[in-house]
């Protein structure tokens, strides 16, 4: 069996009786005015994080989930673009894509704004979008691309990439771990489709992002998620892994490569009025402005020494310049 096989046997069954300990979601169910989250969604919630972003899904944008879970983040979604078809779910195994139907039936009971034909949902694999291209305003997926090998992902991500509108957003959440992963354990097809093996490093998830041809990434928020520890994993020391949220825009690639916010800020402390880098980069005094890791890289070169650059919080929200 391979590893894309043992993963839709595992979530078929997740999906016929909910697992509520499969997955470790690590930031807030968002409450929106308005609107309730029936409890089997709550407990079919097989994230890692959440993909739902308001400054993301303004002017009833067309939006893409895939891999619907218990359909909690597309019932967010919709909340954000009240349309028919405005949501489009996609998973290929269908006791999820029944189990969702079945859950938006009592999210419509429970919320009298929403409607199940609000989304859109299909059986289809990430791996071959059942979708035009330039189609979709905000694509997103919640701990479904570390699960993929490499050669995979790389094909996921093109993907997600083609059907984009020019400025989209693919919004995601997955693991990833700066710890070597034993050969053993990324071979484990359980445990991948647990989300607990297939993590790449930051590092390297950023890359293959931006190899897929989004111009700016951001890094918006990496939490504690789990660890693989000797004595309950096939492992010599223990594994520690963090769960990370990433935005990632279809927008031009400049010349010197991506733009890569990971929370730093640049503030002056100098005594001019302001400080101009010549380079589009103006610093007021003791305001610090959001930079990405490029520009970060460019002010500390300076050597200035009225010019303080702050480490990765790998916490961004918007702002600043690159």
């Amino acid at each position: 069996m391979s590893y894309l096989e043992t993963t839709k046997d595992v979530y078929k069954k997740a999906a016929e009786t909910p697992d509520i300990g499969l997955c470790c979601t690590t930031s807030p169910v968002w409450q929106f005015p308005g609107l309730k989250i029936p409890k089997i969604m709550l407990d079919m919630n097989y994230g890692c994080g959440s993909t739902v972003n308001m400054q993301d899904l303004v002017n009833d944008p067309q939006i893409l989930y895939v891999g619907v879970g218990g359909g909690m983040e597309l019932l967010q979604f919709s909340y954000f673009s009240r349309q028919k078809s405005g949501v489009i779910g996609l998973d290929v195994v269908d006791e999820m894509l029944e189990a969702s139907k079945t859950n938006f039936i009592e999210a419509e009971k429970q919320n009298s704004w929403f409607k199940s034909d609000f989304i859109d949902l299909r059986k289809g694999t990430a791996l071959d979008l059942p979708i035009e291209d330039n189609s979709i305003d905000v694509a997103a997926q919640n701990c479904l691309f570390n699960i993929f090998t490499k050669e995979d992902l790389k094909i996921a991500l093109k993907e997600m990439y083609r059907v984009l509108k020019p400025n989209g957003r693919l919004v995601m959440s997955d693991p990833v771990s700066d710890d070597f992963i034993p050969p053993n354990v990324q071979n484990d097809e359980r445990l991948r489709a647990l989300c607990m093996s297939g993590m790449l490093s930051l590092k390297e998830y950023l890359r293959m992002i931006a190899e897929a041809g989004f111009g700016t990434l951001e890094v918006r928020a990496k939490r504690p998620y789990r660890v693989l520890a000797p004595g309950h994993y096939d492992v010599d020391k223990l594994i520690y892994i963090e769960s990370v949220e990433i935005a990632a825009i279809k927008d031009p690639m400049p010349a010197d490569g991506p733009c890569v916010f990971t929370g730093k800020s640049a503030i002056y402390y100098g005594s001019e009025e302001y400080f101009d880098d010549k380079a589009g980069h103006i610093l007021m005094p003791n305001q610090p402005l959001a930079v990405c890791d490029k520009t970060a890289g460019a002010f500390a070169a300076l050597g200035s020494d009225d010019i303080y650059i702050s480490d990765s919080t790998y916490f961004y929200d918007g702002g600043g310049c690159c």
